[in-house]
Formats: C-alpha cells, sequence, structure tokens
C-alpha cells in the first residue's frame, strides 16, 4: 500500500479485471456506481483518478480530485497536490501545501522531506535543502537510497561538514564497511583535518572491535590529514586514548601505524617545535607506540622511550619503561646506526647553520673521518727523544716529519701533495713552508694539520697517521694526545729502548685507556739495536711487554731502529699492524666513536651560545665606550678646527694690515713727488691735468714695481705658516686615526684633510699679485677751494711771462703741501679689496679641509651604532627567547642518546651515554 502510494500507483487496484481498458474509464464507470449508492465514498476513487489525471500531466484536474479527500489517504493527497503545483513550477504554493501536511507515517514525512529537498533545490536555497536531506536521513535511513542522495549532494557541494557527519553515523549505524572506506578517502583527501579529532574517537573504537586492519587504514589516513594543522597534538592526544581504551596490542602487526608513530617521534623532536609544548605529547606518544610498534621498529621505540624518560626522568609510565627494556634486551644490534647517525649530524649541523652557528670545523672534520670504514687510524705519541719522527720518516719516506710538529699533524695517503690547516673557525689550503711553520707557531693547540703525499705503506695498510706533539711533560702535549683518542683505532706508543717506560708514562697510559676504554695499544720500541747482545734486548721486549699487559691485557709490543734495514722492518710492521687490526669489528668501534663526537658536538653548540651571548654583552659594551670615544674625537676635531681657523685668520690679517698700512703711508710721499715736474716753463693752464697723469702712473708703478712683490712674498710666508698648521692638525688626525684603528683592528678610519686648500689659496696669491689693473683716480681734478683758485689763477695769468715764476711756486708749494691721505685712504682700499674677499672666504676653506675627517668620524659613529642596534636586538632575542637555542640542541641530545640505545642493544651491560 505504502509503495503504491509513493508511486501514485493506487488506482491499479481497481484494474485488476479491467487491464485492457484505460483507467479513466474504468475508474469513472466506478465513480458513477459509487455514487448511485445510499452513503457514498467516493474519496478513494476521487484520490486514485487524481492519480491516473497526474500521470497523464492533467495537474488541474488531479489537484481538484485530491482536495477533495476527507479520510486517513487525505495527508498523502495533500503530498500529491503539492507534487502537482511543483510539476506546473508553482514552488512556492508546492512549498506551502507539503508543510502543512501531517502525518505519523514516517514514510510520508519522508517523502515530504525529499519532496521539499529537490523543490529547496530547485530554487538553490542550499541551507533548506540541507535540512530537508538531513531530516529524510534521520527519519528513515534505510529508505531508498536516500543516505547516497545525501552523499551525492553534500559531495557535490563540497560541503564536506556534513558529509564525514554522513559517513561517521552510517558507519556507527550500520557497521557497513562502506562507509568506513569513505570515510577513509575523505581523510585522504583531507577533508577530515577540519574537525575536532574527538568528533572520530566512537568511529575508531567501534572499526577496531570490527576489523582491526581497517582501523589502522583509517587511523593512519586520519594522522596523516592532521599533519600540519593546528588539531595535530590534539589528534596525538586522542589517538592515545584511543589505543588505551582497546586491546591494541604489538601482536597486532601494525605495521603502517608502527612506521608513522617513527616518523611522528623523529619530526616532532627535529627542533623545530618548542620542547614545553612537546614534554605533554612526547610520553603519549611513546607510551602509545610502544604498545603497538611492529617487529621492524621496536627497537627504535625500545631506545625512543628509554632515552626519553633519561633526559626527562619519570616522565613515561613504568608499564612503558618496562617494555621498552624488554624490547631492548631481545633486540639485536641496530645494523644502520652509522647512517642515522651521520643524519642526525648533518641536521644538527643544518640547523645550527639556520640559526647563525656553526659546528667546530675540526669536529666535523673528525666526524667524516670517522665514518670512513675504509681506512685505520693509527694514532702515534711518545716523549722527546723517543725516535717517534725517525719512525714517521720511515713510514712516509720523505723529511716532513719536522714540518709543523708543534702541532696535531694527520697523514694521508694521496697522489697529490697538499697541506689543509683545520681548526675549529676555518678550513684552508697551505702552499708555502713557511707560512706552514707560521700557522703552527700562531696556534698549534686549535689547529689540525692534514698532509696529503703519496705514501705506499700507508696505501698499502690502508692507514691514516695522527701525530701528536711530542710529550714533554706540559699541559699542552698532554692535552693534545688527550684530545683525540677518542678519534684513533689503535695507539703506538713509542718508546726509547734505552729510556725503558717509566711509571709517569704508564700512569698518562692508563689514563689514556680510562678516558678511550676501547682503545687498542701498543709499545714501539725505538734504538733496540744500542741494546748490546740480543739476549738483553729480547729480556727488554719481554719485560715492557709484561709490564704493559700488566694495565693493557694484549698489548703487543715491536721493535724499530732507523738502523736496521729499511724495507724489511716496514714489512715487519705491516704485519704488527695487521695482526692486531684483523681480529677488529671496526663498524661497532666506529659508531660509538661517531656518536661521541656527535655529542661534543652538540655540547659545543651549547656552549658556543653562550659564548655568543657573553660575546654580544662584550660587544655591545665596547660598541657603547667606542661610540663615546668617537664623540670624544668629533669634538676635539671641533676645537682644532675652531682653533686652526683662528690663528690662520689672525696670521692673514696681521700680514694684510701691514700691508694696507705700508701703502697708506707712502701713496702721499708719491703723490708729493709730481711736485718735481714743476717748472715754470709749465703749461699752467692745463697743469692740473698733467699733475693728476703723473700721479696716478706714480701710485701704478709703485704698486706693480713694489707692493705686489711685497704682497707676494707675504702671501706665501703666510702660506707656509698655514702649511705649517695644516700638517700639524693632519699629524695630530693620523695619531688619533691611528689609535682608533688599533682598537677596531681594521683599517676603518682615514682622518685625511683636504690640502688641495692650499694649492687654491697658491692659486689666489699668484692671481692676485700678479697684475693690478688700477684705474685712473680723481687727485687734483676733484673740486677744492684752494685748488680751483690756484686753478683759475693759472689760466688767467699763465699767459703773462713774468707771473709764471709766480704760479711756478704756489703750485710747487700746493704740491709739497697737500694733505694726500684721503686719497691715499681711497687708493688703499680699493686695492685691498680683493684681499679682503679672500679673508672673507678663509673660514670657508678651512671648514672644506677638515670636511673629510669630520665625514669620515660621523659615519663611523653611524656604523658603530648600527652594530651596537643589531647586538642588541640579538641579545635581547636571545634572552627573551632562550629556547630557541636550548631546547632544539636538547632534543638533539634525545635523539643522539636512542642511537646510542639501538647501537648497544645487544650489548650487556650496555654502554652509557657517559661512557662512550
Amino acid at each position: 500500500m505504502e509503495n503504491q502510494l509513493i508511486r501514485k500507483s493506487y488506482y491499479e487496484a481497481y484494474m485488476e479485471e479491467n487491464e485492457k481498458i484505460h483507467p479513466v474509464r474504468v475508474l469513472g464507470a466506478i465513480y458513477m456506481a459509487e455514487q448511485q449508492k445510499e452513503l457514498p465514498d467516493l474519496s478513494y476513487i476521487r484520490f486514485a483518478q487524481g492519480e491516473v489525471y497526474f500521470h497523464n500531466k492533467d495537474y488541474e484536474t488531479a489537484i481538484f480530485k485530491w482536495e477533495n479527500i476527507s479520510n486517513e489517504l487525505e495527508p498523502w493527497a495533500k503530498k500529491n497536490v503539492a507534487d502537482a503545483y511543483f510539476e506546473l513550477d508553482c514552488l512556492s504554493t508546492a512549498e506551502g501545501i507539503y508543510k502543512s501536511v501531517k502525518s505519523d507515517n514516517d514514510i510520508l514525512n519522508t517523502e515530504v522531506s525529499l519532496r521539499l529537498f529537490w523543490l529547496y533545490s530547485e530554487e538553490n536555497k542550499y541551507d533548506a535543502a540541507v535540512k530537508m536531506i538531513k531530516k529524510a536521513v534521520s527519519l528513515k535511513p534505510d529508505y531508498s537510497n536516500v543516505t547516497e542522495l545525501a552523499r551525492a549532494f553534500f559531495e557535490d557541494h563540497q560541503d564536506w561538514g556534513n558529509a564525514i557527519e554522513l559517513a561517521v553515523n552510517e558507519a556507527l549505524r550500520t557497521e557497513s564497511p562502506l562507509w568506513y572506506d569513505i570515510l577513509k578517502a575523505y581523510a585522504e583527501e583531507g577533508r577530515t583535518n577540519t574537525v575536532e579529532p574527538g568528533y572520530f574517537t566512537q568511529v575508531l573504537t567501534e572499526l577496531y572491535r570490527l576489523d582491526p586492519t581497517r582501523f589502522e587504514q583509517l587511523a593512519v589516513s586520519l594522522w596523516i590529514g592532521y599533519k600540519g594543522t593546528d588539531f595535530y597534538f590534539s589528534w596525538l592526544k586522542e589517538m592515545h586514548r584511543i589505543l588505551a581504551g582497546t586491546e591494541a596490542s604489538r601482536s597486532g602487526d601494525w605495521h603502517d601505524l608502527s612506521a608513522l608513530f617513527k616518523d611522528t617521534y623523529l619530526e616532532l623532536i627535529s627542533g623545530k617545535i618548542k620542547l614545553k609544548s612537546l614534554e605533554g605529547i612526547i610520553p603519549l606518544l611513546l607510551t602509545s607506540w610502544i604498545k603497538v610498534t611492529d617487529s621492524a621498529q621496536e627497537l627504535a621505540a625500545a631506545a625512543a622511550v628509554l632515552s626519553w624518560n633519561e633526559m626527562f626522568p619519570s616522565s613515561l609510565s613504568a608499564i612503558a619503561m618496562q617494555e621498552a627494556e624488554f624490547l631492548i634486551g631481545r633486540a639485536q644490534s641496530y645494523t644502520h646506526a652509522d647512517e642515522k647517525a651521520l643524519q642526525l649530524f648533518d641536521s644538527l649541523t643544518g640547523w645550527a647553520k639556520d640559526h647563525n652557528l656553526q659546528v667546530a670545523n675540526r669536529l666535523e672534520w673528525i666526524i667524516r673521518e670517522v665514518a670512513n670504514l675504509t681506512t685505520h687510524h693509527l694514532l702515534i705519541a711518545g716523549t722527546q727523544g723517543s725516535g717517534k719522527s725517525s719512525l714517521i720518516n720511515s713510514i712516509l719516506g720523505n723529511g716532513l716529519s719536522e714540518e709543523a710538529s708543534s702541532a696535531v699533524r694527520v697523514f694521508k695517503d694521496n697522489q697529490e701533495a697538499s697541506v689543509i690547516q683545520i681548526t675549529d673557525v676555518e678550513i684552508r689550503e697551505i702552499t708555502e713552508p713557511a707560512e706552514l711553520k707560521a700557522a703552527a707557531d700562531r696556534n698549534p693547540s686549535g689547529s689540525l694539520f692534514e698532509f696529503g703525499l703519496a705514501a705506499p705503506f700507508l696505501k698499502e695498510n690502508k692507514l691514516t697517521v695522527m701525530d701528536t706533539p711530542e710529550l714533554d711533560g706540559t699541559y699542552f702535549t698532554r692535552n693534545e694526545l688527550f684530545r683525540y683518542t677518542g678519534f684513533a683505532d689503535s695507539l703506538l706508543y713509542v718508546v726509547d729502548a734505552n729510556k725503558p717506560i717509566n711509571g709517569r708514562e704508564m700512569d698518562l697510559l692508563s689514563q689514556v685507556h680510562k678516558q678511550s676504554p676501547e682503545l687498542r695499544i701498543h709499545i714501539l720500541l725505538t734504538n733496540l739495536d744500542s741494546i748490546s747482545g740480543e739476549i738483553a734486548a729480547a729480556q727488554l721486549i719481554d719485560d715492557t711487554s709484561e709490564k704493559v699487559n700488566e694495565v693493557f691485557p694484549g698489548a703487543e709490543v715491536f721493535a724499530f731502529s732507523a738502523r736496521y734495514e729499511s724495507s724489511q722492518q716496514l714489512e715487519d710492521l705491516s704485519q704488527f699492524i695487521s695482526l692486531y687490526t684483523q681480529d677488529r669489528v671496526i663498524e661497532t668501534e666506529r659508531i660509538r666513536k661517531l656518536l661521541f663526537f656527535i655529542r661534543k658536538s652538540i655540547h659545543y653548540l651549547l656552549d658556543k651560545r653562550t659564548e655568543i651571548e657573553s660575546g654580544l654583552t662584550e660587544s655591545i659594551k665596547w660598541d657603547e665606550d667606542i661610540t663615546s670615544k668617537l664623540n670624544g674625537a668629533v669634538h676635539q676635531l671641533e676645537d682644532l678646527q675652531h682653533e686652526k681657523v683662528r690663528s690662520i685668520k689672525k696670521s692673514y690679517s696681521a700680514m694684510k694690515e701691514i700691508i694696507r698700512d705700508e701703502l697708506k703711508s707712502q701713496i702721499p710721499e708719491l703723490l708729493k713727488g709730481s711736485a718735481e715736474t714743476i717748472s715754470e716753463d709749465s703749461d699752467f693752464g692745463k697743469i692740473d691735468q698733467e699733475l693728476n697723469d703723473d700721479m696716478n702712473t706714480r701710485i701704478k708703478s709703485h704698486i706693480q714695481t713694489a707692493v705686489l712683490p711685497r704682497v707676494y712674498t707675504e702671501m706665501n710666508n703666510w702660506i707656509g705658516f698655514s702649511r705649517g698648521e695644516f700638517n700639524e692638525s693632519q699629524a695630530y688626525l693620523d695619531e688619533m686615526a691611528e689609535g682608533f684603528n688599533t682598537l677596531f683592528e681594521e683599517e676603518r678610519l682615514r682622518l685625511k684633510c683636504d690640502f688641495k686648500v692650499l694649492e687654491d689659496w697658491s692659486r689666489d696669491a699668484d692671481r692676485m699679485t700678479s697684475g693690478y689693473q688700477m684705474e685712473p683716480v680723481n687727485i687734483l681734478l676733484r673740486f677744492n677751494p684752494s685748488h680751483f683758485l690756484l686753478k683759475s689763477a693759472g689760466k688767467l695769468l699763465g699767459a703773462i711771462p713774468q707771473n709764471k715764476s709766480m704760479l711756478y711756486n704756489r703750485y710747487k708749494q700746493f704740491v709739497e703741501n697737500e694733505d694726500f691721505n684721503e686719497v691715499a685712504e681711497t687708493i688703499t682700499n680699493k686695492f685691498m679689496q680683493q684681499f679682503e674677499l679672500f679673508e672673507n672666504s678663509l673660514e670657508r676653506d678651512l671648514v672644506l679641509f677638515f670636511r673629510e675627517p669630520f665625514h669620515n668620524l660621523n659615519e663611523t659613529i653611524q656604523e658603530v651604532k648600527e652594530d651596537m642596534k643589531t647586538s642588541q636586538d640579538s641579545l635581547a632575542l636571545m634572552k627573551s627567547n632562550p629556547e630557541v637555542y636550548r631546547d632544539p640542541l636538547k632534543l638533539f641530545e634525545v635523539r643522539l642518546r636512542q642511537y646510542e640505545w639501538m647501537s648497544e642493544a645487544d650489548k650487556a651491560p650496555r654502554v652509557k651515554a657517559n661512557n662512550l
């Protein structure tokens, strides 16, 4: 019945005996027959007629029929009316009618919800459509294709939140693998990483009960999706809770999950995340990992648990620790520890580079050498006069033994000769013997010199020989030996046969053994040929061997002498070396050495960080002091400039006034001297013009021949004086620059003044004294009462001969007694004008002279201030955020300890970190 109502095929019940007649005719006949009854019930027939009209797209008639239903089919009739209006595209009317349907029938309500879903989809009312499809799913989730319809709708609209919710609910409801697989696909596509991880707890827990394999697949997919998101740590905590609530164990063969635990652990402790953020998550991660680890990862998991708990005591549960100890106890030694150690070191050096730090080059060189398993590292040591140099010369076949012998030297077989100096801060090639000696003498304790040379003995025996300075009882030589015992595979201690090994040397070797217990120590006796008699020589060898073996069981003694036949001795030495290297498991020993020197590198960086902080503090204080000194230097330079301006200007002003006074006093005498040109025969009508011209000529000639040469001399004397002042200033500034450059330890200041100013002054002096273009001065042609009367008399009386004598005397008396001081003042002022203009420019020129030193000082002050600001910012960052440096190095140490546990897994007792 419900299927008929859904498909609108209720009318088929009336067609069982009338299959060949059209339903309209059949139902019409039935309708007419029913109408003839005393109490006709037409609702059923009308309902059926409405269906037929609907199928034939006569929607108006169908609506008319269905609107007149008053029995139990009325809710279905309303729904059908809405369907008809939907087909007529009267969506608003259809929506209202759908909403008016009231029924307790879940199927009808589901149908209404689906019809409204399609209606809202048609109208692009997404939220309303979502509400209807979710209602349909909740009412009747098993209804034909309703969940598939909902899933397709959500996926088409990329509504992953509702799609995930549907998948989770259906997975829990149906327990169908299909929905779990759909959820896994969503995770793999990255659709789940915005959902709170706790949302998946129940579905994962149920899936573990139903299908552990699918549980692992879904968990891995979700895990990968959460990586790099804000929910990552929440997911890791939730995963721990999920596993803790299940019976999951190592027997489940969780290969993918275990590998993901390992990758996540290594990622978290890579140094990119603050340690404080990890302290609450790593123990949970490790506890879960040790619970479900597979056989491939169980050693790594156990080592991770033990190393973390060592570095952070009591952070892991007793159960986790017991599991880890059990797994370590049954595990085989980790075969790839050397590769992992080098990867760890590369990560360490990369991190250091990113933080403007650097692992000591010497340590890096050692680590790379230790990783090379193709050569045996033989360390040779001995006291002064032991014959060590002769031994090395014999091995190398050349005379290199004295070069840089005050430092540690390494000899390697190489076709091309080379010398490389390796210190903590640099690696450089050395090409000249003098340079080698200077480098070794300058920094013997901090340098290691690698010699590459053609050495057949080294090549045949696959040896790298390290030679330390001869032991002389000083701390330096002893320290250089102890610094490299961890690098060597074997120690060959050279002893002069004439000076048997003494108690102090045995104490030294005991300390070496204590520091490096795995280092094989052997004795080489030199000058054995000097012992008279074979019996005495053999006895010495036996005594030495017995004495040494009491402390170092297995130590061998080898006799050597420069006087023996060289090739035979080298062959014997080769056999000796082969004897004590053939039973070595060098890979295991080298792994320990690698881890040992990586630990030293971590500690070096920790110390470097402290050193950098102290260096920044000292640098800031130094910058402050030097800035204060530089500012003081600027003030001193200002005082110097002021003093020289005053001195040079004063000297010039004094010189100028002397010239002015002399010229001013000489001009009146020159003008009065013109009286000698007057005679009784003079034309007194024109005498004033002639006298005026003569006076101008006299003045011009005097200036040209007497004054200008004198001025030239005085100017040059003044320039010479100024040069002396300039030289004195430059000497003072050179001394100042030298003092500052000594503090800077570089040529930072060059306080050079501009001596071109003197050249300019010399050119100006030449220009001002090379000639004087004097314009004629009106001396006697000016209006003057006495002169006017005399001039008028000359014109009136000059033509009368007897009056000439009188005019001669009067003119001569006038010229000789006239006051020419005003004229002299005028002429002197005009002549001195250019010298005064020159004087006005002196201060500007002197400023130019000192300009470059001022610029250099101020520029240096600014540079120092910028350096200080950079140091202050760096120091503030280091102090405010110390974990930026401390935490990653701590985590590097955790990883290192993990590899130590792994490499020593099959040893009993296991070697602890402080013994490596």
